[in-house]
Order: C-alpha cells, then sequence, then structure tokens
C-alpha cells in the first residue's frame, strides 16, 4: 500500500476492525455486483470509496429518464448510455485505482457460473426472482457469499447467504418459484430507501471480505420506512431445499 492509499484509506484503517490487514484484503478483493439500479449504485460506490480492488459489473439495461429518482450512479446527460459504462464513469472519479471490469449483458448458467468463481463475493441488486434464483444457485454450487438486498414502495430487506452446508440459501427464504414479480414501475418505490437497503449491503460486503464482526447470516432483517420499524427474521436451512436441501458438507 502507497502513501496515497494510506491517506485515502485512513479513516478506515484506523478501525481495530478493519485497520491495514483489512484494508489490504480489501484491495485484494473481488466483487460481482449484478444489477446497477437502485441498490447496486450506492453499493457500488461505497465498495469503491472503501477501496475493495476490482468490481465487475454487470447490467444488460440503458440508462433512463425514470432512473434517475433512485439510481444514483447514473447522471442526466447519460441517458440512453449503458448503466455499467455509466456506472464505470462514476465510480472511477470517486477512486480512479479501483480496477472497474463491465458487462453489458444477462449472464446465462455457465457465464454466471464463471464470473461467480472468480468473485470473493457477489451483491445482487436485481429486481426479478429469476436472476435472484440463478445467481443464488451458483454461489451455493460455488460456495460464494451472497448479499442479497430487495426494496419496493417502502419496504425493503436484506441478508446474506454463506453457501455453505449447513446455511440457509435464499431459496430456502422463498421456496416458490411460481411468485408474481413486483417491480418498482407497477409498484413504485422511495428513492431513499433503495440507498439504505444498498448502503447496508456494501457494509455486509466489507465486514465479509475483512471477517469483521456479524454478518446477517441466518438472519433476514425487514425494513417499514414509513414507519422507521426494523424487524429480524431468523433464518434456518430447508431441508427439503431444491438448492441447497441435503447438503452436508
Amino acid at each position: 500500500m502507497n502513501d496515497e492509499q494510506l491517506l485515502r484509506y485512513s479513516r478506515q484503517i484506523m478501525l481495530p476492525a478493519i485497520d491495514l490487514e483489512g484494508q489490504e484484503k480489501l484491495l485484494a478483493s473481488r466483487v460481482l455486483i449484478i444489477g446497477l439500479g437502485g441498490l447496486g449504485s450506492p453499493a457500488a460506490m461505497y465498495l469503491a470509496a472503501a477501496g475493495v480492488g476490482e468490481l465487475v459489473l454487470v447490467d444488460y439495461d440503458r440508462v433512463d429518464l425514470t432512473n434517475l429518482q433512485r439510481q444514483i450512479i447514473h447522471t442526466s446527460d447519460r441517458i440512453g448510455m449503458p448503466k455499467v459504462d455509466s456506472a464505470k464513469q462514476t465510480l472511477h472519479a470517486i477512486n480512479p485505482d479501483c480496477k472497474i471490469l463491465t458487462l453489458a449483458t444477462a449472464l446465462e448458467e455457465s457465464a454466471l457460473e464463471a464470473q461467480i468463481g472468480q468473485a470473493d463475493l457477489v451483491i445482487d441488486g436485481s429486481d426479478n426472482f429469476t436472476t435472484r434464483f440463478a445467481v443464488n444457485a451458483a454461489c451455493v454450487k460455488l460456495r460464494t457469499p451472497l448479499v442479497s438486498g430487495a426494496a419496493i414502495r417502502t419496504e425493503g430487506q436484506i441478508s446474506v447467504f454463506t453457501g455453505q452446508p449447513g446455511d440457509p440459501c435464499y431459496r430456502c427464504l422463498y421456496p416458490e418459484n411460481g411468485e408474481l414479480d413486483e417491480s418498482c414501475s407497477q409498484n413504485g418505490v422511495a428513492a431513499p430507501l433503495v440507498g439504505i437497503i444498498g448502503s447496508m449491503q456494501a457494509m455486509e460486503a466489507l465486514k465479509l471480505l475483512v471477517s469483521a464482526g456479524s454478518p446477517l447470516r441466518g438472519r433476514l432483517l425487514l425494513l417499514d420506512a414509513l414507519e422507521m420499524e426494523w424487524r429480524t427474521v431468523m433464518l434456518r436451512a430447508d431441508p427439503g431445499c431444491p438448492v441447497c436441501g441435503g447438503r452436508l458438507a
């Protein structure tokens, strides 16, 4: 770590839970971020600012005017630009030392597994069950930690799935594949809500990468933003889960 990096990350290095060793771990880490929307925007920005060495951004969409109310990584002059390219510009402005790789495509099974296999951790900021189920299945298969978040209307949730045998996975939480997706375009979402959940995803990622504190493993944290009330639901692995059920080792 050079002098400029020591100065840039000094306030973080001061923390006993991170210190110099933890910062070096962050600089050597690779995080895969699925979706550069309301959740992926703050998560990516804080991870870049905190000194994660390499971010892989995945999103096949383009910036739209309706995104700008909540997707703070994008700007008005980038409407029509691929979201990954817009995000890369913002992240480089925040921290030019952070290496940014972009994939403006929907990753299928083998490509998704290849990217997850190279990552130390995955941030899921997607907005549909099909993607979430696919990301979860690959993370369980490869035993890669997954930080999952969701937000709709004025309600949000976040949890950590380690991918390790005996721990619950995302499919344990939502066992049925037939659930209807709820989208922001159909139901609306409060702008700061996604910032809260996305920032918490970044915090959980940092804790996992430096082995600090108690990540939300086996816990689902629920937020009612209108009442500003938090609730914790304990999660258990489902023995009948089609993804992780029966994994003992």
